[in-house]
Formats: C-alpha cells, sequence, structure tokens
C-alpha cells in the first residue's frame, strides 16, 4: 500500500506543512474510524479485538499498520485540483461521504486490504539508499520488535489492571510503528520527503509518551523488575534512534534544496 498522488502545486511543502496537513488528516481519520468501528463507543482497545482477529501478536501489529495506513490515505487526494480545494471540500459531513468520485464508502471498503506484503515495499522511483522495502528500515524493525513484546505482556495484564494509562501505553507502542509506516510509504522523494518526516516527528511523540507512561505502570508493579529496564531500555533507544533518522531525512531534505 503506497499513498501516491498524481498531482501536485508548485509549491513544495516542507516537514511543517506536511504536518498541519497530517493533524487535519488524524482529525478526520480518527472520525472515520469511530464510524465504522464495531465497536463505537471504543469500549474495547483496538489492539485487543486485532489481536482476537489475528493469528498471533506479528499478525495483530500488522493489521494495525495496515488498518492505520489506510484510514490516512481516505483523505490524501489524488487530483491536484483536490489538493487546492480540499479546505472547500472538507466540511462536517465530508468526512462520510463521498471520499472518491464512486461514491459513499462504507466498511465494506477497509476489508481490501493487501493479501501479501506489497505495501511494505516502495516503488522504483521513491527507493532511496537502503530504504527500498519497510522492512529494510532499522526504525520500523525496532518499533515492530518492541509493539510485539508490549502485545504478548499486555495479554497477561489482568482486566482490572488495565486502566487508561495501561491502555494509552500499548497504543502509543503500536502507534510508533504506524507512524514510521505512513512516513515509509511517501518515499524520499524530494516533493514527500516532508511528509515522510512529518509521519516520523509523530513516531517519535508517540515514543516520548510512551516513555512517560511506562513510568507511570511502574509505580503499579505492572511489571517485574527486570522486564521493566529491559522495556524501558529498548523504548529509550527507540525513541533516540527515531530522532537520529529524522534528521538524516532533513539533512536529505535541505541537501536537495541546495
Amino acid at each position: 500500500m503506497h499513498m501516491h498522488f498524481d498531482g501536485f502545486d508548485d509549491e513544495q511543502w516542507d516537514e511543517f506543512k506536511w504536518e498541519a496537513h497530517l493533524n487535519e488528516v488524524e482529525k478526520k481519520s480518527e472520525q472515520l474510524r469511530k464510524f465504522i468501528a464495531s465497536d463505537p463507543k471504543g469500549n474495547t482497545p483496538r489492539w485487543l479485538t486485532l489481536l482476537k482477529e489475528s493469528q498471533n501478536e506479528d499478525d495483530a501489529f500488522e493489521a494495525y499498520v495496515e488498518e492505520e495506513l489506510l484510514m490516512d490515505e481516505a483523505y490524501f487526494p489524488e487530483e491536484e485540483d483536490d489538493w487546492e480545494e480540499e479546505d472547500d471540500d472538507w466540511d462536517d459531513e465530508d468526512f462520510l461521504f463521498g471520499l472518491d468520485e464512486g461514491g459513499p464508502m462504507d466498511s465494506n471498503d477497509f476489508d481490501d486490504f493487501d493479501e501479501g506484503e506489497e505495501w511494505k515495499s516502495l516503488s522504483d522511483e521513491y527507493v532511496y539508499s537502503d530504504y527500498g522495502s519497510l522492512e529494510d528500515l532499522d526504525t520500523y524493525f525496532e518499533a515492530k520488535e518492541f509493539a510485539v513484546d508490549i502485545l504478548r505482556w499486555a495479554e497477561t495484564v489482568p482486566a482490572k489492571d488495565q486502566s487508561k494509562d495501561f491502555q494509552d501505553f500499548v497504543d502509543e507502542t503500536l502507534k510508533i510503528g504506524a507512524k514510521l509506516a505512513g512516513g515509509h510509504s511517501f518515499g524520499f522523494d524530494q516533493d514527500y520527503i516532508g511528509a515522510n518526516i512529518a509521519y516520523s516527528k509523530k513516531a517519535l511523540a508517540s515514543a516520548n509518551r510512551a516513555l512517560g507512561l511506562i513510568q507511570s505502570l511502574k509505580k503499579k508493579s505492572l511489571f517485574q523488575k527486570k522486564d521493566y529496564k529491559e522495556l524501558h531500555s529498548v523504548l529509550f533507544e527507540l525513541r533516540n534512534d527515531i530522532g537520529i533518522y529524522i534528521q538524516e531525512l532533513r539533512d536529505q531534505f535541505r541537501f536537495g534544496l541546495e
């Protein structure tokens, strides 16, 4: 699954313009998610539902990432005119109707995930350096491994101990990989690397929130001391690696402007 566009205006967007746009996309995606959710009140965490529907934690994580990408993709116009007129078109009701020229989108449209692994690879025109495949991106691989470990741990936590901080922590750990995948889907072309940076910054923000939450959960004795130390260390290193990755992307963007 790739986020491709058929048109774009003459102005090159930097990470900040992309970030502002992504913030609006996230708002619309959240509305759409609630509309199509089997549990619209949010009583059952999405990751828990995916765990029940998947064969294992790895599959649940990848299903989460694919779902997040598809939700966001619904709000990225593919025609140049759509980019220019998006502010006029996106009123409070448009998130339910007319997402494409084919008419209203219903929940069946979201069962149309790619059967294989195509969404993990970029087309040749977007390949840069060693980042052609999502699985080749070290920060994504680290985020995936960490998220899978957290899902395994989460399954052992009694329902009575699954507080809001607990739910938020699991959700933020999943978002780290999902946001990195979202950025990678834009590739490393000069016109779209700003989107990659903006998505990666959101991954960094989730990692920072997760670091705060894991410390909160430690006080509630949800981790054994050894497990907490290891998980905190991995998360801390992952957060730092994402920061380095963002700087590498920024350097590439600036190099392209020279």
